[in-house]
């Protein structure tokens, strides 16, 4: 009896022993993680030459990183030329529109030929001045249009991008690792080698969740540029409708006018185009 118990003691006590082993491993593990990340992240923030076959691995996401921020930094320039043109169209139409009431105004004062011309010629201004107000319509669209992209869309992506390059960063100090590992290496210690092939198992995992994260941000990138595609070339439909030099014929009468008046000094350019 005396010989059952202590055995049971000393197992018990041996399981016990390796659970604390295995926690202390795990713990260590765990440490030795973080520092081969943390290390990959100076590298990368410092400059450092890295692994040219690890770099020329990643040369097609290189690519797609490289497109991405040109996306979200082109729509970020576009919203800020949309404002500027707005606020210059604004003050384009009100002073036409100031132009084209003082001379119709002065206009309906003269009662010869050159008054008909600046009465025609303000009403023209007016009008002008109104088309130019209409922009505003598929400008605004085109803003929000463009901003709800850039908040849905870009930044979607965006999060996808800083998890896979946390992932990249893990994975490559992972590799950090195992290459230190390897170079003390001996293949007839049972302890080097159980501890490799803990490295080999943690960069096989750590490559998994990175190519996942790697295939998801090419996809989304190829779908980020196509979505900008369709959604300039259906938002400056109406753009270009108000753009339409229809919406500008008001100076041909005008410049018949000035022709008949001085016939000589009409072009044959100026006949060509207008007076025709």
């Amino acid at each position: 009896m005396n010989t059952d118990s202590g055995s049971k003691s000393c197992s018990a006590v041996n399981i016990f022993d390796r659970f604390v082993q295995s926690q202390d491993s795990s713990v260590v593990n765990k440490f030795q993680q973080k520092y081969w990340k943390t290390k990959q992240t100076l590298i990368k923030v410092t400059g450092k030459k890295e692994d040219q076959h690890v770099v020329a691995s990643d040369a097609d996401l290189d690519a797609k990183l490289e497109v991405f921020h040109s996306v979200q930094r082109t729509c970020m320039e576009l919203l800020k030329v949309i404002e500027q043109y707005q606020r210059r169209i604004c003050l384009l139409s009100q002073e036409e529109n100031e132009l084209g009431r003082f001379l119709r105004s002065q206009g309906s004062q003269d009662k010869s030929w050159a008054g008909k011309i600046m009465q025609a010629t303000g009403k023209a201004l007016c009008f002008s001045s109104q088309q130019r107000l209409a922009l505003r319509v598929p400008l605004c669209r085109l803003y929000q249009e463009v901003e709800t992209f850039r908040y849905r869309a870009i930044s979607d992506t965006w999060l996808t991008v800083n998890r896979m390059e946390q992932s990249r960063t893990e994975y490559r100090g992972a590799l950090l690792w195992m290459k230190d590992v390897s170079q003390e290496l001996d293949p007839d210690t049972h302890k080097h080698m159980e501890k490799f092939r803990k490295v080999q198992a943690q960069v096989r995992f750590t490559k998994a969740s990175f190519d996942k994260l790697k295939n998801d941000v090419c996809q989304k990138v190829d779908l980020l540029g196509a979505s900008r595609c369709n959604l300039l070339s259906h938002v400056l439909t109406n753009y270009q409708v108000h753009q339409s030099p229809e919406n500008y014929v008001t100076n041909g009468p005008i410049s018949k006018m000035i022709c008949k008046h001085f016939p000589k000094q009409c072009t044959c350019h100026m006949c060509a185009s207008v007076c025709t």
